[in-house]
């Protein structure tokens, strides 16, 4: 990946260098883009082949490269500064500000850095937040400092398996993406092993002013996803879910187990407490049928119909 990218920043740069050197030969060109003759014929080639959308003969990039001279005659507006149309630059925005939301993606200082950039050269720049907001670190800023500085932390993890927040110190090793979430690798003292923690569900982070130090065979080892396997000492509902909870299989425990025919989805989940996942399935309404077992089947309908009768009592 980086020799492509080296490569596109040669093209670009191409363009404007070979447009300002008319009959400039292919040896000195070669020389000064610090490339061999081979190489250039190659970018050339390349180079001759891209354009404007459209692609016509009109629209394409045209470069002379015969008898060891070179000249532009058609640039494509490569040598022209870049300009964002008003759509463009809205689009970009949009993009820029759902990575920022999204913790752990990217870092988030660096897409608002870019965010400033491009409001700044749309003329439209937002105004500027409050600088306490600015100076205020996100829990994904700690921990990315924490995995950039070596340095140990302590965060508030929620588990949402257990409906709980606990307060860990941990040893950054790496951060993963997998599926569509970020997650801090580290080696949890607590639990003394390896844990992969999700960052949005990291409440809060410190850095302490202390070495990470996880043992040198967790630092070494690959990312271990078998971690997100259901533990088969916990207990397993079987449920059913509408087309619009079909979510819930990434934020939670829950394994596929069919598709009905009238478009619902079952699939087996995984809890730790039998009263929180009572709580679940009452907050998700009519979206969610518990089928098994008959234990959490009954305890989900006698609390519904105790909060019904308690709403019939206080209902004027």
């Amino acid at each position: 990946m980086t020799q492509l990218s080296k490569r596109l920043v040669r093209l670009l740069n191409m363009v404007p260098y070979l447009k300002a050197r008319p009959g400039i030969t292919k040896e000195q060109a070669a020389a000064e883009l610090g490339v061999s003759l081979s190489q250039l014929q190659t970018d050339l080639e390349q180079l001759v082949m891209c354009g404007l959308p459209g692609y016509g003969p009109g629209e394409l990039i045209d470069v002379t490269f015969y008898d060891d001279r070179l000249d532009v005659f058609e640039s494509a507006g490569v040598d022209r500064p870049l300009r964002l149309t008003s759509r463009e630059a809205t689009a970009m925005l949009m993009a820029l500000r759902t990575l920022v939301d999204m913790p752990g993606i990217v870092d988030p200082r660096a897409a608002r850095s870019a965010i400033a950039k491009v409001e700044e050269a749309a003329g439209a720049a937002a105004p500027a937040p409050p600088a306490s907001a600015v100076a205020d670190e996100s829990a994904a800023d700690v921990v990315r400092d924490g995995v950039r500085r070596h340095r140990a932390l302590a965060i508030d993890y929620y588990a949402a398996s257990r409906d709980s927040v606990s307060r860990r110190v941990v040893d950054p090793i790496r951060v993963v993406l997998i599926g569509t979430h970020s997650y801090l690798e580290a080696w949890c003292r607590e639990a003394e092993g390896v844990r992969l923690f999700r960052f949005d569900r990291i409440d809060e982070a410190r850095l302490l002013d202390e070495p990470a130090a996880p043992p040198e065979p967790a630092r070494q080892a690959d990312t271990d996803t078998s971690l997100f396997d259901a533990d088969p000492s916990l207990p397993v509902a079987t449920v059913r879910l509408a087309p619009t909870a079909a979510w819930m299989f990434e934020y939670y425990p829950m394994q596929a187990v069919g598709q009905l025919s009238d478009g619902w989805m079952e699939a087996q989940l995984t809890y730790a407490s039998e009263e929180w996942l009572t709580r679940l399935l009452l907050g998700m309404g009519d979206e969610v049928q518990v089928v098994a077992p008959e234990s959490l089947v009954a305890g989900v309908r006698d609390t519904a119909l105790g909060a019904l009768a308690m709403y019939e009592q206080v209902r004027p």
